[in-house]
């Protein structure tokens, strides 16, 4: 039984019509035709019928295309763990904040195309919730996120965890209380669809006072950090986005929030395999600072 004559039928079983079925596999018509008509000798059973000016399968093209779907499916899976074996190669997308991308992989991205020179790294700035979604719809192979995944087809990898600040410019800080801040001065948030919106709702739960006014200034860690130091208002920040600013007294923590930040990295489980993603990850779980 040829291969080819099984691919025929599978494509003119997808398409239950002769002229479209030939151009998709570039057959003459009359080719096609034969093909189909060896395969049904072969079998001794009649796969196509006509129903007016339709094609339809009979009960055992109906039979036989569940067992050709599962030898191709078979077969591609087969292609795929033998491509796997020559290593990492291609394109590698990576979807992370901007600030990841700027102050963690970008150095990470270089050294790891340095010891796999067949791979292009290409970064996608996203957020958290962002990122979730364009692994799972295949548009990033990887993302690094400042969440948790609880989605069933993720597997989620540790990176770190920091703690939350909540901070003010020194400027605004010098001379007044955390109440004076509050009153006086608006909080700066994060856009809703972000994952540190989540950390935020968590942290006012649980604080004994609430924003006057709330500025909603998107999803970008440097933005919020930006607008801090220019007097706009105070916010809560991962330590590691303020830690020159800190330790250059440029911002004032005014107290510790209630909720850390977990960095992962997140794939899909069933590419958990496939060489780009499994030494990717590997390689910042060693690189990760």
């Amino acid at each position: 039984m040829e291969l080819r004559n099984l691919k025929t039928f599978q494509v003119v079983s997808e398409e239950l019509n002769l002229t479209k079925a030939a151009k998709r596999l570039g057959y003459t018509q009359p080719t096609l035709t034969l093909q189909i008509q060896a395969l049904e000798r072969e079998l001794n059973h009649t796969l196509l019928t006509r129903v007016g000016k339709k094609t339809l399968l009979t009960t055992a093209g109906k039979r036989l295309k569940g067992h050709v779907d599962q030898l191709f499916n078979l077969m591609k899976e087969m292609e795929k763990d033998m491509e796997e074996l020559h290593g990492p190669s291609g394109i590698l997308t990576i979807a992370a904040s901007d600030y990841y991308c700027k102050h963690q992989l970008s150095g990470l991205a270089e050294t790891y195309m340095k010891m796999y020179p067949t791979v292009q790294v290409r970064l996608l700035p996203l957020n958290s919730i962002h990122g979730i979604q364009s692994v799972k719809d295949h548009v990033a192979d990887i993302a690094i996120i400042a969440s948790e995944s609880l989605e069933p087809e993720i597997h989620q990898t540790f990176l770190e965890e920091e703690q939350t600040l909540l901070v003010v410019s020194s400027e605004i800080a010098t001379g007044r209380s955390l109440e004076d801040i509050v009153a006086e001065y608006p909080f700066i948030s994060y856009d809703h669809d972000c994952s540190f919106s989540r950390i935020i709702d968590q942290y006012f739960k649980k604080s004994p006072f609430q924003p006057s006014s709330t500025i909603i200034m998107g999803g970008s860690d440097e933005t919020i950090k930006r607008a801090v130091l220019n007097g706009t208002g105070y916010a809560l920040l991962g330590e590691n986005v303020i830690k020159t600013e800190v330790n250059d007294r440029s911002i004032t923590i005014l107290e510790q929030g209630t909720a850390p930040v977990i960095t992962s990295t997140i794939n899909l489980k069933t590419r958990s395999k496939e060489p780009n993603i499994q030494t990717f990850i590997e390689f910042i779980q060693e690189g990760w600072k």
